[in-house]
């Protein structure tokens, strides 16, 4: 609980320093988000509308220091997200990006300094990783939608006899 207090506080005083908000304004949303059933944090600021995305990312950016990536909406590579299961991923807030010109692997995830990501990321692939900071629930649609069977797939049980 101490850790998540300490991020609620960096997080708002990041926006309080960039005069995104107002140092009155960071004491009501983490008193709002005290009093709220909404998980966790950057969830309650976006569900209410409290601020844009772009600056919520700016201040994960910072908080984590790693640049960030927008999930929501990118068309990730097909044969990149399928060498991870969707439960490791959806468990875990992350899915893989690219793999640059110098095999490393560019992971997108919610809590990139989670000391646990490293070694599961390794069971499924070898590459060097490099995390991007990005919304979970952003990330976790993105896996969600990646993995939707498309309404024209014929399965096996769909098939004529």
């Amino acid at each position: 609980m101490a850790l998540e207090r300490n991020f609620i506080h960096e997080i708002c005083s990041f926006l309080v320093e960039r005069e995104i908000i107002t140092h009155k304004q960071a004491e009501d949303w983490q008193k709002a988000f005290a009093e709220s059933s909404v998980e966790p944090f950057t969830n309650f600021l976006l569900e209410e509308g409290l601020i844009e995305k772009s600056h919520l990312l700016e201040a994960l950016s910072a908080y984590y220091e790693v640049p960030f990536f927008d999930a929501d909406g990118h068309f990730f590579d097909h044969a990149l997200v399928h060498r991870f299961p969707k439960g490791m991923l959806l468990r875990n807030e992350c899915i893989p990006l690219l793999v640059d010109d110098e095999n490393i692997l560019i992971m997108v995830a919610a809590v990139p300094d989670n000391p646990d990501l490293l070694p599961i990321i390794g069971r499924y692939v070898s590459y060097d990783v490099r995390f991007m900071i990005g919304i979970a629930r952003d990330i976790c649609d993105a896996v969600k939608e990646f993995h939707e069977e498309a309404l024209t797939e014929v399965t096996k049980d769909d098939e004529p006899i």
